[in-house]
């Protein structure tokens, strides 16, 4: 067995091979004057591959596809940290196409497995034409928080559809859970507060499984801190953080802000691998 990647889960990979114990392939990419993407596996390869990459973009998501081309001469897993396409899983207006199906079809091609990380929904997995498996790094990221000694802190998710992970993230240290709950104080105010507990002179963590632009958080930051919070912080396993949202929570008072490996950020404390070997060895 070895491991190829794509570029945007360079470390990732090696992080899982480490775990696996086996090897990386080296692997060349570049770009052709029209903007078409290439790439070369240079090292020979074994009878499995665990190819590994993110879609994290266009260019991502055609890449990955190529590496799997690539590697046709294999029996492939597919991992799949970051699935962008997921977040269209169904039709929302006429006329619009389900992103996630299309890219689950595509991707599907070539592995006989693939692994995925918090995707969006787990109903996604039906789009994939192979078996493929959800993992939840609730789990690493509670284990995570546990180093980072706080007292007695809420685990707050950012609405009652992320209330299910931040009560597997505050399982990891026993801590109390709740979700924010929002309330229309008038046409253009709403007045957002946890659900069940109070949070003055308490450390508040918010979890979620992605944070993208950030504005729901920083607002919310904003609020816990007027409701007596003490401390604010924020955990999610996909650090997109598009339009400068790290800074705009950092702006907003969110003291600190951590990710993990599967968008491989400055801030990814929580690495995706040790899970992923886990289930590559079960698979």
């Amino acid at each position: 067995m070895k491991v190829v990647c794509t570029e945007q889960s360079q470390i990732l990979a090696v992080r899982i091979a480490d775990e696996l114990g086996v090897q990386v392939a080296d692997t060349r990419f570049a770009r052709f004057p029209d903007g078409e993407l290439y790439l070369q596996v240079l090292d020979p390869l074994d009878d499995e591959t665990v190819i590994v990459g993110s879609v994290t973009d266009n260019d991502a998501f055609i890449q990955l596809m190529l590496l799997v081309d690539a590697c046709e001469t294999t029996t492939n897993t597919l991992v799949i940290p970051y699935l962008g396409y997921a977040r269209q899983d169904k039709k929302f207006k006429d006329g619009e196409p389900v992103s996630a199906r299309v890219a689950a079809r595509a991707l599907s091609r070539g592995v006989t497995d693939v692994i995925t990380v918090n995707i969006h929904e787990r109903d996604i997995a039906r789009y994939f034409e192979c078996q493929a498996h959800d993992l939840s790094l609730a789990e690493e990221v509670g284990e995570y928080l546990k180093t980072k000694g706080f007292e007695n802190p809420l685990i707050l998710a950012p609405d009652a559809g992320a209330a299910e992970f931040a009560a597997e993230v505050a399982a990891a240290g026993e801590w109390q859970t709740d979700y924010l709950k929002k309330t229309r104080i008038s046409g253009e105010e709403v007045r957002m507060e946890p659900k069940t507990f109070d949070v003055a002179g308490r450390e508040v963590v918010i979890v979620d499984d992605i944070i993208a632009t950030g504005g729901t958080l920083a607002t919310a930051t904003k609020m816990l801190y007027a409701q007596g919070a003490a401390e604010v912080h924020a955990a999610c396993v996909h650090g997109v953080f598009t339009g400068g949202a790290y800074v705009h929570l950092r702006s907003a008072g969110v003291k600190s802000l951590v990710c993990s490996d599967t968008i491989e950020r400055a801030c990814s404390e929580v690495s995706a691998a040790r899970g992923i070997a886990a289930a590559l060895k079960k698979c």
